[in-house]
């Protein structure tokens, strides 16, 4: 059981001092019935919940999977420049909401955005070696010598330690390259060791979710319990 107005506030519906003069104004209604306090306490999984006119589809937490264009901050909120949050339509709005594993601002692709501190989490411990494969445009092509390297482990000289990655598809100068732990400017970090710079760079993969590539820069939409379990499978097809 939970307080109404934490439930709408939850939902991105109102604040908690709106939902008092919602129900003062008998604008709320719990299973057909209005209610004129909103501190009562509700089953949310089971009770209808209507405001004014629209019934709400409860959900714990919200997944959305985001294509994130360049130049937008992987970030909940920032005073001087756009966050993925702010390219969210109002109706997956709702507070609590955060980018599950950060980009680069101007590193592109898959993003997931949650509410569900445990999942990402989850998703984001090196415990649980959940994959993630990027797009790295290059400078140059590497070499032998330069994927033996990366798929062995890297130290930089300031002692920072990468897990060894693995080299998925080479085509000239664009490599696909997957890694777990997804550490501070890793893929970067990684092919500067082997005297490569990386020009675009481009998550294309968590686990076993891909990119859904009928999502435009910029575009989201929410993902299906399916796609959400998907995260923590190893699919490399």
């Amino acid at each position: 059981m939970e307080r109404l107005d934490k439930i709408l506030s939850s939902q991105g519906i109102c604040s908690r001092k709106e939902a008092r003069k919602l129900a003062a104004d008998k604008k709320i209604k719990v299973n057909g019935v209005i209610v004129r306090k909103s501190d009562i306490k509700i089953d949310p999984d089971n009770d209808i919940i209507e405001v004014g006119a629209k019934r709400i589809q409860y959900k714990k937490y919200i997944y959305i999977i985001m294509n994130k264009p360049e130049g937008v901050l992987s970030a909940s909120n920032d005073k001087h420049a756009a966050t993925v949050i702010d390219l969210l339509p109002e109706e997956y709005q709702r507070p609590g909401l955060f980018p599950a594993g950060r980009l680069d601002r101007d590193t592109t692709g898959l993003l997931i955005i949650t509410d569900d501190g445990d999942f990402a989490h989850r998703m984001l411990s090196p415990k649980s070696h959940v994959p993630k494969e990027y797009e790295a445009l290059l400078d140059e092509p590497v070499t032998d010598e330069d994927i033996r390297i990366l798929e062995n482990g890297v130290t930089l000289r300031d002692g920072t330690v990468y897990r060894p990655a693995r080299i998925v598809e080479i085509k000239d100068c664009c490599v696909r390259i997957e890694i777990t732990e997804g550490k501070f400017h890793e893929v970067k970090n990684l092919f500067a060791y082997v005297g490569r710079t990386v020009e675009k760079l481009e998550r294309i993969r968590i686990g076993g979710l891909k990119s859904d590539k009928n999502l435009g820069r910029g575009e989201c939409r929410l993902l299906s319990d399916f796609e959400i379990s998907t995260v923590f499978s190893s699919d490399n097809d």
